[in-house]
């Protein structure tokens, strides 16, 4: 391991601009390592070093990552600028072995506790880049214009990380902008047609263990979402609105046999049952955090006696009121691992809002979805550098008590 900050020649300051941060010793080792394991799909040697300097410049540039921007940061000119537009928005590389790869690298070396699936809203002012709409975003609380998109994070107790990308296309994308990507949605999609299509295309890469799938997306159809392939069969944690409708499963519980019943109502009617839960945040490891939960056997459509019931998991974080937090299960587990399993979406949450800025998951500027997708693949490898060069040396103390994995 380097003792002394490493220097690059190539990254030279550029009049006008702030200089680029020079990669530290413990990303510099990292993202050669891991360049050189995910990028070997790329056909040609040329690719994989581009592919690699570009990592770099995400992680090195300040401010927007702007193709522009890095390719001035990495002390190139407009040569250079073009070459790296060429590899995202004009080669043909697919991008999907690159992701298989990833994950499969970093599952060899942590113990995947779960998937979970998260929105990233991205702001756009033009009419033309793929994807662009106006509508009202659940998580914002407001109208959104621009793109929206959905990351599928790799959880472990020590790292978190994007790992798969789908972008919500509501409309019908023209040949144009679909070439053979597998990516285009004919009569347009709903956002579990983009959440489900996101889990396909990441939870079933070869040689990865079989995880829960946490689905933090606010609006959603919990039945039809929880019912989908290839959610059905997998362990599920979907998160419900207060007011999601849903039967009480059990004869001995508040609202059985009364129909539909808002997740608030029924959760409401039995918080003598609440218990602490002790959980971990990543903001502040070193101690546990608790709330209260409780959880109720439920289903998601009017079913007598049915036989496989799920979960309302429902969190008090102050006892004084209302349950603020709702999610249903298809995996029946005791009410704490149950909890710390939806709390996962918490520390994807926090590491979203780092690598958006230090990473430039939002930062692609291009027309082209296949761009878009390589742009995004790219900024994941990014993240992952950054988030395995802070990891504490072997034989450290772990900052966060383990997450329990779980198999369904």
């Amino acid at each position: 391991m380097r003792t002394t900050p490493f220097r690059d020649t190539s990254y030279t300051a550029v009049a006008g601009r702030a200089p680029a941060r020079p990669v530290a010793p413990a990303q510099d080792e990292v993202l050669r390592e891991l360049c050189g394991a995910v990028f070997g799909s790329l056909p040609r040697r040329d690719q994989r070093h581009r592919a690699e300097q570009y990592v770099r410049g995400l992680l090195c540039t300040p401010g927007r990552k702007s193709i522009r921007n890095i390719a001035a940061h990495t002390g190139g000119g407009s040569a250079t600028e073009q070459r790296l537009q060429h590899l995202v928005t004009s080669s043909t590389w697919d991008w999907r072995p690159v992701r298989a790869a990833l994950i499969e690298w970093l599952a060899a070396a942590h113990s995947l506790s779960a998937w979970v699936v998260q929105p990233m809203p991205i702001p756009k002012s033009g009419e033309h880049s793929v994807g662009v709409g106006r509508r009202y975003d659940p998580h914002l609380g407001h109208v959104l214009r621009g793109q929206q998109s959905f990351g599928v994070w790799f959880v472990s107790p020590e790292v978190v990380t994007p790992v798969g990308w789908r972008l919500f296309l509501p409309e019908e994308l023209t040949a144009a902008d679909s070439p053979a990507d597998g990516d285009s949605a004919p009569g347009g999609e709903t956002y579990e047609d983009s959440v489900t299509a996101a889990v396909r295309e990441t939870v079933h890469v070869r040689s990865t263990p079989r995880r829960p799938v946490v689905v933090d997306v606010r609006g959603l159809n919990v039945r039809s979402t929880l019912g989908r392939l290839p959610l059905a069969g997998l362990p599920a944690v979907v998160r419900a609105d207060a007011t999601t409708p849903l039967w009480v499963a059990d004869r001995a519980m508040p609202g059985y046999g009364a129909g539909a019943v808002p997740a608030r109502s029924i959760l409401t009617a039995v918080k003598a049952l609440r218990q602490p839960v002790e959980w971990y945040d990543g903001a502040s490891p070193a101690a546990p955090r608790v709330s209260l939960s409780a959880a109720m056997p439920v289903t998601t459509a009017a079913v007598t006696a049915p036989r496989n019931p799920a979960l309302l998991l429902g969190e008090w974080p102050d006892q004084r009121h209302a349950p603020s937090e709702f999610w249903v299960s298809n995996v029946r587990l005791p009410t704490p691992p149950l909890l710390r399993l939806a709390k996962e979406a918490d520390r994807v949450d926090r590491a979203a809002a780092d690598c958006a800025g230090r990473a430039g998951l939002r930062d692609f500027a291009g027309r082209s979805l296949a761009g878009w997708h390589r742009h995004l693949t790219l900024a994941s490898v990014a993240c992952a550098v950054r988030a395995l060069a802070t990891l504490p040396d072997e034989g450290a103390p772990m900052a966060t008590a383990p997450t329990t994995a779980l198999t369904g």
